[in-house]
């Protein structure tokens, strides 16, 4: 099946400092110790309905096993307080399942695109022309939504051409 990552948009609550709020972030995920979790700051969401200043969390996994581990382990035993402070702080919040299909999932990011499948155009002519554009790029495909999400991520150390219209939200870590 392929490595999976959990995905998870969100925001802090108005009136929250920034600063502390990723503060917070940084403290989760060094409490989870999980492998490649990040938080990324974003110039914008990759929908629409996530005002700014937008966040995006990755937690990958190894198979859908061990993302049910992950939702047990993140809440329990010495990771709840800090999870729980950071979520304390958070105003709203969507995710989303995806696979990795190419590239490699701890490589840099420096640029981000979301996209869909143009409709009318076969999932294997996608894929194909998708690879070619995205050079080592990873790329992401959706398998399972908890609200908003894109069915597709184009994940880049530089700048990616793509050939059709693409959500860019400038991620850069905190």
């Amino acid at each position: 099946m392929g490595m999976l990552a959990y995905l998870f948009w969100h925001r802090p609550a108005d009136g929250t400092d920034p600063g502390a709020y990723e503060d917070r972030l940084r403290a989760f995920h060094a409490a989870l110790a999980l492998p490649g979790s990040r938080t990324l700051r974003l110039r914008r969401a990759p929908y629409d309905r996530l005002a700014a200043p937008a966040y995006e969390d990755w937690y990958p996994v190894e198979n859908w096993a061990a993302l049910g581990a992950l939702n047990d382990r993140a809440v329990s035993g010495p990771r709840r307080a800090p999870h729980d402070a950071a979520a304390a702080r958070a105003a709203e919040g969507d995710g989303g399942v995806y696979r990795l299909l190419h590239g490699r999932a701890d490589a840099p990011v420096d640029e981000a695109a979301w996209l869909a499948k143009p409709s009318g155009l076969p999932y294997d002519a996608f894929l194909a022309a998708l690879r070619e554009a995205a050079g080592d790029a990873a790329i992401w495909q959706r398998q399972m939504v908890l609200g908003p999400a894109p069915e597709f991520g184009v994940l880049a150390p530089g700048p990616v051409d793509l050939p059709w219209p693409a959500v860019r939200t400038g991620p850069a870590p905190i």
